[in-house]
């Protein structure tokens, strides 16, 4: 049987990523990551790819939004799946991906998009989930944080749940301490809530 296909979207340092590759390598993922694909130039999450000999692709927002066309977004979502569409992917992680993809990316690959969020379901939506968990801990209005894979739809990290793990705040917890514990639990369940994907594939 063929491996499943897989697209990775990154934005940083591609630790997530390198999570994937890892689990690639070992057998504990079964696919083959095909693409790697970024906005930003300078993410090393491209060069984490380029050592595994992963082909990658950068692909700035900038242009379209510098064109000032009223719909860039739409544009550059669309020529964004136009240019993954060869790919075919099976499934595409969004790992660190600082872009909210629209329908005009999302309708091209129904129920294949899947976004790790660093914060439970319904909590800290968007950015700096982590250090806001933190905060409301400090005032006295969380005690624990964690960390989700969910299916990507328009709104921000509101789909479907396909893993989730709680981080308890310790009373010593420094937000660098919490974050760091944070990020091994999103290594391990972008592993598990991909390949539940990719089972549903039937390339198991």
């Amino acid at each position: 049987m063929d491996k499943a296909r897989i697209v990775v979207l990154i934005s940083g340092s591609g630790s997530n990523l390198q999570a994937l590759i890892d689990a690639v390598g070992n057998g504990t993922l079964h696919g083959n990551i095909m693409l790697v694909v970024s906005n930003r130039r300078k993410a090393f999450g491209l060069t984490r790819a380029e050592q595994a000999s992963i082909e990658t692709l950068y692909f700035p927002l900038k242009p379209y939004r510098d064109s000032a066309a009223p719909d860039f977004r739409a544009q550059y979502d669309t020529d964004l799946a136009r240019a993954i569409e060869p790919y075919a992917p099976d499934v595409i992680v969004l790992a660190g991906w600082m872009h909210i993809l629209s329908p005009a990316f999302l309708d091209r690959f129904p129920g294949r998009v899947i976004n790790l969020h660093p914060a439970l379901p319904g909590q800290f939506a968007g950015t700096h989930a982590i250090e806001r968990t933190f905060t409301a801990f400090q005032r006295g209005e969380t005690a624990e944080g964690g960390c989700m894979v969910h299916y990507a739809i328009p709104e921000i990290d509101a789909g479907a749940v396909i893993m989730q793990e709680i981080v308890p705040i310790r009373p010593n917890d420094t937000l660098e301490s919490f974050a760091k514990r944070v990020h091994e639990a999103e290594h391990r369940i972008i592993i598990v809530a991909t390949q539940n994907v990719i089972a549903k594939t039937g390339k198991t």
